[in-house]
């Protein structure tokens, strides 16, 4: 065997070690999370867990039903002011705009996703909060100010993959609208949207990731109330905020509690990557 042969099975060797390590970490966290959080889940009953309204660590009740609620209250806010503007800006990024455009504008947005989410808390606290509290009523920490920041942080998300999947639409799908005498907009809206759906779906459930699993920021500017709101206005904690917050100082079966909500927080994540994982793999066979 050469020289270079060996060299070559050594660093195929070194990759394949990496690659399973990647992965034998994730099965070691899953089985951790897992092992920690279903006991309780069972001891308590599971639709009781997953049902019941209080949440009283120190009297041993884990109902974990309001921060489901919040959790799909304030992804749901965030979807709803995120997605419509992130397929506006994708649309006008490779419809409408320049090309010299379009290499300033593309950057600047993915640059939004580096920003700590920290710093857009802090934004929405000195803000966002008051603002709601003068205009709209109410303690300012809310389900809306929450749905307005995530839907902030997700644009990044869905702007950059509806882009691509606009780009890799072929030329002759929108050379063909427009020589039957389609206007830009009926090309995109009646041709191009429809053709790049999958994609566009993908973006939009990675998005939806984003959002559900965000802590910091909603920490900040959810009120963190452990109740179901009656109306946007209303505080808010999420799952993800309810397990930073008191992690700290849990034990026994409130530190099992808090495992058995990151066992539901890991299962929600997982479903919705493995539907993006589907959009996508629809969006290859489609082309």
């Amino acid at each position: 065997m050469s020289r270079i042969e060996r060299k070559e099975r050594f660093i195929r060797a070194a990759l394949l070690l990496a690659a399973f390590s990647a992965v034998s970490i994730l099965a070691v966290i899953t089985v951790f999370i897992f092992a920690s959080g279903t006991p309780i889940m069972f001891r308590q009953g599971v639709g009781r867990f997953l049902f019941g309204m209080d949440w009283y660590p120190g009297q041993k009740s884990f109902g974990l039903l309001p921060m489901i609620v919040g959790s799909l209250l304030v992804t749901g806010g965030a979807l709803v002011i995120g997605v419509p503007f992130g397929l506006a800006c994708a649309v006008f990024l490779t419809e409408f705009s320049s090309k010299r455009l379009r290499n300033i504008l593309k950057p600047v947005i993915e640059l939004l996703a580096g920003i700590p989410s920290v710093v857009y808390g802090f934004i929405g606290v000195v803000v966002l909060v008051p603002f709601i509290r003068r205009t709209l009523g109410g303690p300012g920490l809310s389900v809306l100010a929450a749905s307005i920041i995530l839907g902030i942080m997700i644009l990044p998300t869905v702007i950059s993959i509806s882009v691509d999947s606009l780009q890799a639409l072929p030329p002759s799908y929108r050379e063909g609208a427009l020589a039957m005498g389609a206007t830009r907009w009926q090309a995109v809206r009646l041709v191009l949207l429809p053709s790049a759906r999958s994609g566009i779906v993908a973006s939009i459930i990675l998005g939806m990731g984003r959002a559900i699993g965000e802590t910091m920021a909603v920490i900040m500017i959810a009120g963190n109330a452990a109740a179901i709101p009656h109306s946007p206005l209303d505080p808010v904690r999420t799952l993800t905020s309810n397990i930073a917050l008191e992690m700290s100082y849990a034990s026994g079966a409130h530190r099992e509690a808090l495992f058995a909500t990151g066992v539901i927080l890991f299962i929600i994540i997982m479903v919705l990557n493995f539907l993006a994982g589907l959009s996508s793999a629809r969006r290859r066979r489609a082309r």
